[in-house]
């Protein structure tokens, strides 16, 4: 039978095996038994279910944008998310906005859960003074579900660059296999603003965002 996720494990031979007898020396499997129990985690289980998706990129429409900025710069833009590195504990999400490549969701396994962070960068490959702000996942959350809270830095960040409104920022995402992403960011002065991704329909993976060369 076929297990959900299963996948066999051989042990290269070295001077710390033992033959058939390796399974009883817990040295030698014990970083896959710690990886298999951090994917049994609904944080594993989410970023599991996004790695699944590396390489395919996808299209997005805006759902919310409360209250909208007057040069909206998300309205009438082709939105595209593209699943573009999967690590085992960190898997980067460029987030394009029409020709604007700034954007990229970062998200990183950590031993208490999940940590989202937003990657932005100029054209050039330089980084925003406004950037890798974010916050740790917060439970309860599910293998669907992740909500992220500004974390310490993030606050401190957006109050050293004017921004004190973004210091109460809860973002979080929603992945349904198959069906749909959702990511959102919501904070108690009405801000709200998503945008929902189709994962039925991929599409053209689109450019490298900006920094790529630089930053990797």
């Amino acid at each position: 039978r076929q297990v959900k996720r299963g996948r066999a494990i051989v042990v290269p031979l070295s001077p710390a095996t033992r033959g058939h007898g390796s399974h009883t020396i817990a040295a030698l499997w014990m970083d896959e038994l710690r990886m298999l129990l951090a994917r049994s985690t609904p944080e594993g289980a989410f970023l599991d279910s996004l790695r699944a998706l590396c390489g395919q990129a996808f299209a997005g429409k805006l759902l919310a944008n409360v209250p909208a900025a007057p040069r909206d710069p998300f309205a009438g833009k082709l939105l595209v998310m593209h699943v573009r590195e999967c690590g085992e504990g960190e898997v980067r999400v460029p987030f394009h906005v029409g020709d604007d490549r700034s954007r990229t969701w970062v998200l990183t396994r950590t031993g208490a859960g999940l940590r989202l962070k937003h990657d932005h960068r100029h054209a050039d490959g330089s980084p925003d003074a406004v950037t890798l702000y974010g916050g740790d996942s917060v439970p309860p959350g599910t293998a669907v579900r992740q909500e992220f809270p500004a974390d310490a830095e993030s606050v401190a960040l957006f109050l050293r660059e004017g921004l004190p409104a973004s210091a109460g920022n809860t973002w979080s995402m929603t992945l349904e296999p198959g069906q749909r992403l959702v990511y959102k960011l919501q904070r108690a002065d009405g801000r709200h603003f998503a945008v929902g991704f189709d994962l039925s329909r991929p599409v053209p993976a689109p450019p490298a965002p900006w920094g790529t060369a630089v930053a990797r």
